[in-house]
Parts: C-alpha cells; sequence; structure tokens
C-alpha cells in the first residue's frame, strides 16, 4: 500500500509535504510510504481525495474499473456454474485465477478459488478438484471464516465419496463434527452432517446411517432452520429407503417436501419434488401415475425457474422411468430425446446413468441393437466411475436389462461389477 501511495505521489508530481499538509505531516506519509505505519481508514480516503485516484486502488492495487471488471466476471463464472453450464464456469473461474488483480484481493480469489473447485468437481474431474479443494482448507479458518471453511469441507467430503474414498468422506467432516467439543449446530454445519450420513450410507453402515439421521433431525428441530429441517428429513428418508424401511422413508420425504413448500424458494422445491417422485416411484412403484403428475408439475416449475440443465435433465430422467413403469416406452422416449440434448458437459456418472437409461428405454421398444450400444456406451462411463452404492444401483440396472435383451454373458459381467462395488 506504502509503495502504490509513494508511485501516485510521485506521478502526479507532488512531494510528501505536499501530500501531507495541511491535514498531515510529511514524516506520517513518509513512514506510510515506507511500510512502518498503517493508515487508518479516514487517513486512506483522504490520501485517495488527494491522490484523485481510487480507494480501491490505494488498498489493492486495483483500480476501480479493474474492480468491476473482476466482480462482472465473476458473477458470470457464478451464473454458469448455478445454470449447470460446467464447462463454461469452470473455464470462467480459471481465466479469473490467472488475472493478475486478484493477487491484492485474497477474499475474492478465494470465492474464485471455491467456484473453480466446486465447477471442476461437476465436470467430474474429482482428483483436480481435490486438490484445489485441499488448497483452501490449508488456508486458515481466521482467515477464510468459519463459513466458507465449512462449505469446502462439504464440499471436501462430498468429492470424497464419490470418488469412492469413504473413509477420507467421513475423515473431512467427522474432525469438525466429532472433536473433543461439538460445535453448535449450524445451517452449514447441517449440511456437512448430510455429507458425512450420506459417506454411512455409500459404506453400507445403515444401522449408524439411522442413528445418525435421528442425530440431525434433533439438531434441525432445535436449530428451527427450515433449511436444515428440509435436509435432515430429506436424508433420513434416503437412509430408510437404503434400509429398506419404505413407509419411515415416505414420512420423512413428505415432511422435507412440506417444508420446503412452506418456506423455500421456487427452484429448491421443483427440485425436491423431482427427488420426492424419484423416492416414492422406488417405494410405491404401483403409484406410478400419481408420481407422473408429480413429475410434471416438477418440470413445469423448473422450467419456470432459474434451474439448472442438471435439475431438468434429473427430472426428465424420472420421467422416463415412470413412463417405463407404466409400459409407455414411446413417452418414455419423447423425455429421453430432451435427456440426451443435455447430456454434453455433464458429469461422467451423470452420464452413464443415463445412458443406461436410454438402454432401457430403447430395450423396451424392441430396439435390441440400438439398447446394446447405449448400454455400452453407459457401461464404458461406468467403468471410469469410483466404486461406490450407486455404481452398484447402476450396474444392476445394466446387468437387468442386459439379461432381457439376450446378452447373458455381458449381464453376468455386470452383475460381477455390481457385487464388487459392494465389496463381493
Amino acid at each position: 500500500m506504502g509503495q502504490r501511495i509513494k508511485t501516485v505521489r510521485r506521478q502526479r508530481g507532488l512531494s510528501q509535504a505536499q501530500l501531507a499538509h495541511p491535514e498531515l505531516s510529511d514524516s506520517y506519509v513518509s513512514l506510510i510510504e515506507s511500510g512502518k505505519r498503517t493508515p487508518t481508514p479516514a487517513v486512506l480516503e483522504l490520501l485517495a481525495e488527494k491522490l484523485d485516484c481510487s480507494l480501491t486502488y490505494l488498498i489493492n492495487g486495483v483500480t476501480a474499473e479493474q474492480m468491476q471488471e473482476i466482480e462482472l466476471a465473476l458473477s458470470y463464472a457464478q451464473m454458469a456454474l448455478n445454470n449447470g453450464e460446467v464447462v463454461e464456469a469452470r473455464t470462467r473461474y480459471a481465466e479469473l485465477l490467472a488475472d493478475s488483480g486478484l493477487a491484492g484481493l485474497p477474499q475474492m480469489r478465494q470465492d474464485v478459488e471455491y467456484g473453480l473447485a466446486l465447477a471442476t468437481e461437476a465436470c467430474g474431474d474429482l482428483d483436480q478438484a481435490i486438490v484445489l479443494l485441499n488448497g483452501l482448507r490449508e488456508n486458515d479458518e481466521a482467515v477464510t471464516g468459519p463459513e466458507r471453511h465449512v462449505a469446502v469441507a462439504v464440499a471436501l467430503s462430498r468429492c470424497y465419496r464419490e470418488k469412492g474414498d469413504l473413509a477420507r468422506a467421513m475423515q473431512v467432516p467427522e474432525q469438525i463434527l466429532t472433536g473433543p467439543v461439538r460445535p453448535a449446530w449450524t445451517d452449514g454445519l447441517m449440511r456437512l452432517g448430510g455429507q458425512l450420513l450420506a459417506a454411512y450410507i455409500d459404506r453400507g453402515d445403515l444401522l449408524r446411517a439411522r442413528q445418525f439421521a435421528g442425530e440431525l433431525i434433533a439438531a434441525a428441530e432445535l436449530l428451527a432452520s427450515p433449511q436444515a429441517l428440509t435436509l435432515a428429513h430429506w436424508e433420513a428418508a434416503i437412509a430408510a429407503v437404503e434400509a429398506g424401511y419404505a413407509d419411515e422413508a415416505v414420512t420423512h420425504v413428505e415432511r422435507a417436501l412440506a417444508i420446503q413448500s412452506e418456506y423455500g424458494d421456487p427452484r429448491r422445491l421443483a427440485r425436491l419434488r423431482s427427488d420426492y417422485a424419484q423416492v416414492l416411484l422406488i417405494v410405491r412403484p404401483m403409484e406410478a401415475k400419481t408420481w407422473r403428475d408429480v413429475l410434471l408439475k416438477a418440470e413445469r416449475e423448473l422450467a419456470e425457474s432459474a434451474a439448472s440443465s442438471i435439475d431438468k435433465m434429473r427430472c426428465a430422467m424420472n420421467l422416463v422411468r415412470v413412463e417405463l413403469l407404466l409400459a409407455q416406452p414411446e413417452r418414455a422416449e419423447e423425455h429421453m430425446r430432451f435427456v440426451c440434448d443435455l447430456l454434453d458437459g455433464m458429469p461422467k456418472v451423470l452420464q452413464a446413468e443415463a445412458r443406461l437409461l436410454h438402454g432401457e428405454t430403447l430395450a423396451a421398444l424392441g430396439m435390441q441393437a440400438d439398447a446394446s450400444r447405449e448400454l455400452l456406451a453407459g457401461a464404458e462411463c461406468l467403468g471410469q466411475a469410483p466404486e461406490t452404492r450407486f455404481t452398484a444401483h447402476a450396474w444392476l440396472t445394466a446387468a437387468r436389462v442386459l439379461e432381457r435383451i439376450d446378452e447373458p454373458d455381458r449381464s453376468v459381467d455386470a452383475y460381477k461389477r455390481a457385487m464388487a462395488c459392494v465389496g463381493l
């Protein structure tokens, strides 16, 4: 800062005495320029006015125009990420990070690094996302702030889980949540607890998952936060589904939807409505016509909100599933075409799920050769994915469809891959 003040003063043709008088002493200006004294905010404002330059430049080395450009670029990157344009978001964040102007803006640089990590994760590059997140995690919490510190831990745990490293996926949140003194619950810590619960489920520790789900609900009730309550009941529903408690799962997911309907934003409500229908398709498939209506409503809500392409794609995939349950493969194919239009740039695991679903749809239409090709493409994507309970379900789906189209050898191989994913 002192060097910047000195540089601008010389550019203006002023001596230290001319800059200082009458409000300050020239010795005080000399101390500031040499870095031996930090000016107060009031003095900085005075110097900026007398030097005819922006206060932002004196503080950060960035002009007001540069700051506006950086803020605009950051908002575009965030918008791209929120809209599911993950490749575009990653490119924009990387370009921002290369901007030398960020050197004097530590908080904004952290925002960019965090956004880049999320975009990198969304692109399916989990290894690089983990590197970026661990770099952020090494920063002092006093510098990053408690909310960002927890947000980084949430993303890091999720990346480890998606990569199949369940030990680290549990270790990251446990270091914060299960220390000698558990911190007071916040919405951020509830999200971190949700990641820990998801890791328990993926590991197959369903007893611990259900116990912890109860702890999260109790914490959310004490916190009395709609966001926390929605998350807790949703995670409890997933744990109940995996453990085979269908009625309990329905109770939790309906509670989550009711809370979100009363307090949530339209986009999150539409997304939860789609997820709600997916759970009910699993536990109450005989009521598929009802869930179709729920999904069509969610589809309309997503179209009318600032929903991401991923949200819309997942809803369309659920509509494919419901039409297949209702023995309407032609309608399923109509929704599947929308899904296929969105595939480029999506995370690899989601691409694999979509291709397997397309293979199942084509098989239901009697197009065995096309179904076989889609299933092969889906299997190739799955082969690059970590071995988790999710990929086990996907391999099981592939095995059943391959069996249906009379490809026994590939079906047996898919069954074996499913068992390997859960350690069998």
